[in-house]
């Protein structure tokens, strides 16, 4: 028993937030990311926290090192061997297209080049059975020209491998040998079991593409931290909201794709829990982007297909895992402002990042950002960035804002810094408006918790404008919240498989118990492989649709099915299927493709402790009067230190709250309230 530690890495800024296990104390400390090589930046801010090591029991990590990988291209130089007729599946893609009058549209390019792209003439049915066997005179020669080639991973994906994956296995087996381990091997089937071949073997591609790169940064920072004095173990964040063994993510890097702000989410439903509040919207205002969560009922939305890198004119690369649903914009503190060809202010979605971040941190930064616009219009304290910590120069904030916008414009320097502002609330407001508005939920029907260095500065805004009522500012101090909510992660481990089983025929039901039974069976023996095999709380999903239909809706399932609650599943699909689309066919017949089981480790219960301090007045709090420019004109707003506003203190703005890790801004309309715990609540007077 010990200190558990969360560290997340951020586009400035690496988060480490710690918490001992006996005497609940906690410690938390920023540190600079750094992007050429993430390792040191993590390393550094371990050093930087002076916790005694040796007596820590866990670290749990969230990197973005996966998503960089893919969308900066650089990862691995992979072969792909696939079925014959199959190696230009992932070039072919899909013929549907989401806009067919889209003009600019472009396929994505391949992460395989084609010559690397090689088959073998195996065949094994839609229904499992072999065709054609696999030769193993085919696999030695195309694993030579690999090596001449230099291949650094190998990927393994046939065409119905989700149905048998004998011939994966085989030929992994084989491959092994011919490379005598030396080069990373990654099969398909092992990722996904679900059916498109496209989908599946570009998952599989992806998770080759990265997997040296992981397996060598996770192997450095376990070194590295094992000679400070660590010996507890070693987990790393998942997508889909949990965490699991350093050496299931070395394998399988793919499922971490999205782990850092996951743990956001995470936190702020354990928040919600603590305070009673059921329906949140998590925003996580970062350096470089904003992340936003709806949540209903506290539970989060995991889905099984995901896209990197898409937008309005590419339909992005598909990445077939479990992952929480996050939409996430190019908008956050460091992002820069930047004007088009057609004269219009834009903000991101590129980012200065931590090197050589904003022109305020004067390490070298040309471009204004929006933190240059907070510091030049008065929102940011130039002397208590980090609690005074990191040093800002409001002289090369506004000199970059004057020339690169202010100049152009021909206005004034604080109109062009608000303009930043502005621009930058509605990036991150349209990012609620997609997760909730776009997907038939009213956000005033949601409480808003806002974390991350920018997410306190955005949230009022935002919610003036979609009429949230209630804002959240975690009493865990925002800019380390994403770490702490790593500490409330439990180990997770989901198994998928494309089935087709239509629930009006006879024999349904025994089919469907009989697929999932043998799915739990698999996941059981992830937490075996793992060393853990007690307390595991497993959960049934399946991917439902009206016959004839190509898109699924995910829905839960009892543990328990039989002929008696057939029917009930059955209009459990239908209702989630009006929620999603705004309609049901309720005499076509329902099918199941895609089970789903989800196994589940319970972390360590963590909770917040009642605020302590001994501060009796709020004026205690106040700190200064300070001069700002908003909404078009100069004023001055008094500024309180938050770790000194008293438990029920009741403000109404406008007013500035200074945290170590960010800035909150109340507005004029609004007040401020501090609970047991020392959240700020924020509210709309009159809503």
């Amino acid at each position: 028993m010990g200190w558990r530690i969360g560290v997340d890495i951020g586009g400035a800024f690496t988060d480490l937030y710690a918490i001992d296990s006996e005497t609940g104390d906690t410690k938390w400390v920023k540190g600079e990311t750094t992007p050429k090589d993430p390792s040191i930046g993590v390393i550094e801010t371990v050093k930087k926290s002076a916790l005694d090591l040796s007596k820590a029991e866990s670290l749990i990590h969230g990197q973005t090192l996966v998503i960089n990988s893919i969308v900066t291209r650089t990862g691995a130089k992979v072969g792909l061997i696939t079925t014959w007729g199959y190696r230009d599946s992932i070039e072919l893609q899909r013929a549907n297209r989401r806009d067919m009058y889209n003009f600019r549209y472009r396929k994505p390019e391949p992460f395989v080049s084609r010559y690397l792209r090689l088959e073998v003439n195996e065949r094994i049915s839609s229904g499992g059975k072999i065709l054609k066997p696999l030769k193993e005179e085919e696999l030695r020669s195309i694993v030579e020209k690999f090596k001449k080639d230099s291949v650094e991973s190998i990927c393994i994906s046939f065409i119905n491998s989700y149905a048998n994956p004998e011939h994966e296995i085989k030929a992994g087996e084989m491959v092994k040998r011919f490379t005598e381990g030396k080069v990373p091997i990654t099969l398909g089937h092992e990722i996904t079991r679900e059916w498109g071949e496209y989908e599946r073997t570009n998952t599989a591609v992806l998770n080759a593409f990265v997997k040296p790169k992981m397996h060598r940064y996770l192997t450095i920072l376990e070194d590295e931290i094992k000679k400070l004095g660590f010996g507890g173990s070693f987990f790393a964040m998942l997508s889909n909201g949990g965490m699991a063994p350093f050496q299931f993510v070395k394998e399988y890097p793919i499922f971490s794709i999205e782990s850092g702000p996951v743990a956001g989410v995470i936190g702020a439903i354990a928040l919600g829990e603590i305070i009673g509040e059921n329906n949140i919207i998590a925003l996580d205002g970062g350096s470089t982007t904003t992340k936003a969560s709806l949540v209903e009922n506290l539970i989060p939305k995991v889905h099984s297909e995901y896209y990197v890198n898409r937008d309005k004119f590419n339909p992005g690369y598909p990445v077939k895992v479990p992952v929480v649903d996050i939409e996430e914009v190019g908008n956050g503190g460091t992002s820069i402002a930047w004007i088009d060809d057609i004269g219009n202010l834009k903000v991101g979605p590129k980012a200065m990042g931590a090197d050589p971040g904003p022109a305020c941190y004067g390490k070298g930064g040309n471009e204004p950002t929006v933190t240059d616009a907070y510091v030049v219009n008065g929102l940011i304290n130039p002397n208590y960035l980090l609690g005074g910590e990191m040093k800002i120069y409001r002289n090369l904030a506004k000199k970059v804002i004057l020339e690169k916008i202010a100049s152009y414009y021909g206005i004034d320097v604080h109109e062009a810094a608000e303009g930043i502002i502005k621009i930058a609330n509605e990036n991150a407001a349209n990012a609620i408006r997609i997760i909730s508005v776009q997907k038939g939920y009213d956000p005033r029907d949601f409480v808003l918790i806002a974390h991350g260095g920018s997410g306190p500065m955005f949230a009022p805004f935002i919610a003036q404008d979609l009429e949230i009522k209630k804002i959240i500012i975690p009493a865990i101090h925002p800019g380390v919240f994403s770490a702490w909510g790593m500490l409330l992660s439990d180990i997770r481990h989901d198994v998928i498989t494309t089935e087709i089983v239509r629930l009006d025929k006879e024999g349904a039901v025994s089919k469907i118990n009989n697929t999932y039974d043998s799915l739990e069976e698999k996941l059981i023996q992830i937490y075996r492989d793992e060393g853990i095999e007690e307390n595991v709380i497993i959960t049934r999903y399946a991917d439902m649709r009206y016959k004839g239909q190509e898109h699924t809706v995910k829905v839960p399932l009892p543990s328990e099915i039989g002929e008696s609650n057939l029917e009930d599943i059955i209009e459990r699909f239908h209702q989630h299927h009006e929620r999603e689309y705004s309609f049901r066919l309720k005499d076509s017949p329902v099918e199941i493709v895609n089970f789903h089981v989800m196994g589940v480790v319970k972390a360590k219960k963590v909770t917040i402790r009642d605020k302590r301090n001994h501060v009796e007045d709020v004026s205690e709090a106040l700190k200064e009067e300070r001069e700002i420019f908003f909404n078009g004109k100069t004023s001055t707003l008094p500024v309180y230190d938050r770790d000194k506003l008293p438990v029920d203190a009741s403000l109404n703005g406008p007013l500035i709250v200074e945290d170590p890790t960010t800035t909150v801004l109340v507005l004029n309309e609004q007040n401020l309230k501090v609970d047991n715990y020392g959240n700020l609540i924020i509210v709309t007077r009159g809503l």
